[in-house]
C-alpha cells in the first residue's frame, strides 16, 4: 500500500506526440513535452524533414501551433521542399498556426567588437512564439552559429542559456545538428541536450541505401534501444519498430484453402484449441476438422528451380479471391502481366481478380531497395490494402541485398507483422540442387507453421514433381509424397507408386501400374479358370450325389419290406405254434 501510495505521488514524464508513424511507439509516447530533443545524423538523413513534420503533425493532428527557426534554408525553400510530402506550409503560416523564420549568418558579413550575446535570437524566438502561441518549436540548425561567429566560448554559453529559457517558456523543442566525425554533433550540442537524442543514419552499402533510426538516449522515459528502419516517401517519414517479438498474436482454429482439393485433404484433421494443444478425452466433433491451413499462419513452400513453388502460391491466391477476399502479391523475379499469363497456361485467371481489385501485385527487384526499405513498404502497403492473404515470392531473392542473418531478421518482422494483423502468409524459396532439401537457404523453417517441400524426381530420362508435408504445426496432416502436376485444369496431386521399395512417377509410374494391370489380369483369368473347373467339378459331384440319393431311397424302401416281411413271417409261425398246441391239448 506505501509503494502505491509513492507510486501514485510520483509525476511520470509528460510527452508529446510527434504524430510520425512508429516514432512515437519507439519512443513509449512521444518526446518529452517541454524539454529540447537532439535530432542529429548525416547530410541527407531526413533531420530537418522529421522536424518539420514534428511541426506540421502538431497542427494537424494535435491542435498545437509551432515555431520553425532555419539557419540555412528560407522560409521558401522549406514550403517548397515539403510540398512534395503533402505538407501545406504556407496554408498554416496563412491560418496563424506556423510561424518560419530565416536567420542569416555570413562570417564576412559580421564584424566582431567586444563580447557579444544571442539576446535578439531570444527576442525573435519568443516572439514568434507569442505570435501564434506555439507549443512546439525547431531550429534548424543550430550549429550553423558556430559557423558564422567565431567566439564559441562565448556562443557555447548562450546556447546553455538558450535551452535553459526555452524549458521555462514550456515549449517542446527540436534542434538539429550535423554529425561529426567521431562524435554525434560537429561542435558537441549533445553535451547541452541531456533530455533526449535521437540519431538518424543513411548509410549505403553494396550500392544501396538504407536508413535507419537510433535513439541514442532518453532521460526520465523507457524507450526502444534498437536501430529501427526508415523510410521517407510521400506521405513524409515513417519508422518501423519492431512492435511484436513477444509472441502475443492471437490465432485462430479458422482454415484457409490451399487452392488444391487434395492438398487441404492432406492438412486435414483434427483443430486445437485455443492454447494450441491438441483436444483429448473425446473424439473430435465433426465440425471441429478442417482442411487446408490455419488462418493467420506462415506458410514456407520451398524447392528447385521450375518445381512449382510460384503455381502453388497462385492456387491459394486464387482460393482466397474466389472467396472474396483480397490478397497481395509481392514478386521479386517476376512482372504482373507476366505471373498472370503463365498462371492462366495452368488453368488459374489471377488477371480477373486484379481487375475485380482483389488482388494486388508489387513487382521489383531485390536491389532496388535495401531490407530495412522493403520491410518497411511492406508494412506500408498492407496497412493501406488490409489482406486476408500475402505472398512472398521468394524470399531467396532477398540475398543479393543482404546476407543470411540480416534476411533473417527482416523475415522474423514481416512474420509477426503478418500474424498481429492475423494474415494468413505464403513465402517460397528456392533450393539449390546440391543441397539438402529438407532445409531452406535462408534459414527460415523454424519460424514457419506449415512446410511443403516440392522436389524433382529423375528416372526413365525425364524429371516429375514430387510434394509432401515436411511440418504442420497444431493439425493432422498426411506422411504420403504425392505426384504433383501441373495441368490446364490446375494443380493435380497423384498417388506416387511406392512398390519394391522405390518411389516411381510420370511414364515410370504408368508404365509400373500398367505392368500390375496386366498382371492382375493374368491372375483374374487364371481365377477364372480354375472357378469354371470348379464348377464343372461340383455339377459333376452334385450329379453322383443325385444319383447315389436315389440308390439309397430304393434301397432304404427294400429294407422296409424285407423288415417287413420278416416280421409277418414271424408272426403266422408263432399262430402256427399257438394253434398246433391247441390241437395237442398241450398244458
Amino acid at each position: 500500500m506505501v509503494r502505491q501510495r509513492i507510486a501514485q505521488k510520483i509525476k511520470k514524464l509528460e510527452k508529446c506526440r510527434t504524430g510520425i508513424s512508429g516514432l512515437d511507439e519507439v519512443t513509449d509516447g512521444g518526446l518529452p513535452k517541454g524539454r529540447p530533443t537532439l535530432i542529429c545524423g548525416g547530410a541527407g538523413s531526413g533531420k530537418t524533414l522529421l522536424a518539420m513534420e514534428f511541426i506540421v503533425r502538431g497542427i494537424t493532428e494535435f491542435n498545437e501551433s509551432g515555431v520553425f527557426m532555419a539557419f540555412e534554408e528560407t522560409a521558401e525553400e522549406l514550403a517548397v521542399n515539403v510540398a512534395s510530402l503533402g505538407f501545406d506550409v504556407n496554408r498554416l503560416i496563412s491560418q496563424k498556426k506556423l510561424a518560419i523564420d530565416y536567420v542569416h549568418l555570413e562570417r564576412s558579413e559580421i564584424e566582431e567588437t567586444g563580447e557579444y550575446d544571442l539576446e535578439g535570437l531570444f527576442v525573435r524566438i519568443n516572439a514568434m512564439i507569442e505570435q501564434v502561441g506555439a507549443k512546439r518549436v525547431v531550429l534548424d540548425s543550430v550549429e550553423a552559429l558556430f559557423a558564422g561567429l567565431p567566439n564559441e566560448a562565448i556562443l557555447r554559453a548562450e546556447l546553455r542559456r538558450l535551452f535553459r529559457w526555452l524549458k521555462t517558456k514550456g515549449v517542446t523543442v527540436i534542434v538539429t545538428g550535423e554529425q561529426g566525425e567521431k562524435t554525434l554533433t560537429r561542435h558537441g550540442i549533445e553535451e547541452y541536450v541531456s533530455d533526449c537524442v535521437i540519431f538518424l543514419d543513411h548509410r549505403v552499402h553494396n550500392q544501396i541505401s538504407t536508413r535507419r533510426l537510433r535513439i541514442v538516449k532518453y532521460r526520465g522515459s523507457k524507450h526502444g534501444t534498437n536501430e529501427y528502419p526508415t523510410l521517407i516517401d510521400e506521405h513524409g517519414l515513417s519508422v518501423l519498430p519492431i512492435s511484436s517479438l513477444g509472441l502475443n498474436y492471437p490465432v485462430s482454429n479458422e482454415r484457409v484453402s490451399t487452392g488444391v482439393p487434395r492438398l487441404d485433404a492432406m492438412l486435414g484433421g483434427p483443430s486445437t484449441g485455443s492454447t494450441g494443444s491438441p483436444q483429448t478425452g473425446s473424439r473430435p466433433r465433426a465440425e471441429s476438422r478442417g482442411k487446408g491451413y490455419y488462418r493467420g499462419s506462415s506458410i514456407l513452400i520451398s524447392g528447385t528451380a521450375g518445381s512449382g513453388k510460384t503455381s502453388l502460391a497462385a492456387a491459394f491466391v486464387d482460393s482466397l479471391c474466389r472467396k472474396g477476399k483480397k490478397c497481395m502479391y509481392f514478386s521479386f523475379e517476376e512482372s504482373p502481366e507476366q505471373l498472370m499469363r503463365n498462371m492462366r497456361s495452368i488453368g488459374i485467371d489471377l488477371g480477373q481478380w486484379a481487375r475485380k481489385g482483389l488482388l494486388e501485385f508489387h513487382s521489383l527487384r531485390p536491389q532496388l531497395y535495401g531490407l530495412e526499405m522493403h520491410l518497411a513498404t511492406m508494412h506500408k502497403v498492407i496497412k493501406a490494402f488490409n489482406p486476408a492473404g500475402v505472398v512472398i515470392d521468394p524470399v531467396t531473392n532477398l540475398t543479393s541485398v543482404g546476407d543470411t542473418d540480416e534476411i533473417k531478421a527482416m523475415l522474423v518482422r514481416v512474420i509477426d507483422f503478418m500474424k498481429a494483423q492475423g494474415i494468413t502468409s505464403v513465402y517460397t524459396s528456392l533450393t539449390e540442387g546440391g543441397n539438402a532439401f529438407e532445409q531452406s537457404e535462408v534459414g527460415i523453417s523454424s519460424l514457419m507453421d506449415t512446410w511443403l517441400l516440392v522436389r524433382m524426381i529423375e528416372s526413365s530420362n525425364e524429371r516429375n514433381r514430387l510434394l509432401y508435408i515436411l511440418k504442420s504445426r497444431g493439425m493432422g496432416h498426411s506422411n504420403q509424397m504425392r505426384e504433383f502436376q501441373l495441368t490446364d485444369d490446375g494443380i493435380q496431386l497423384v498417388d506416387v507408386y511406392t512398390g519394391a521399395g522405390q518411389v516411381l512417377t510420370g511414364s515410370a509410374r504408368l508404365v509400373q501400374e500398367a505392368r500390375d494391370e496386366a498382371q492382375a489380369m493374368v491372375e483374374r483369368n487364371g481365377s477364372e479358370q480354375k472357378l469354371r473347373e470348379l464348377e464343372q467339378e461340383q455339377a459333376s459331384l452334385k450329379a453322383q450325389a443325385d444319383v447315389i440319393a436315389k440308390r439309397l431311397a430304393g434301397v432304404g424302401a427294400e429294407m422296409q419290406i424285407v423288415q417287413k416281411q420278416d416280421a409277418d413271417r414271424q408272426r403266422m409261425t408263432s399262430k402256427e405254434h399257438e394253434q398246433l398246441g391247441l390241437a395237442r391239448k398241450v398244458d
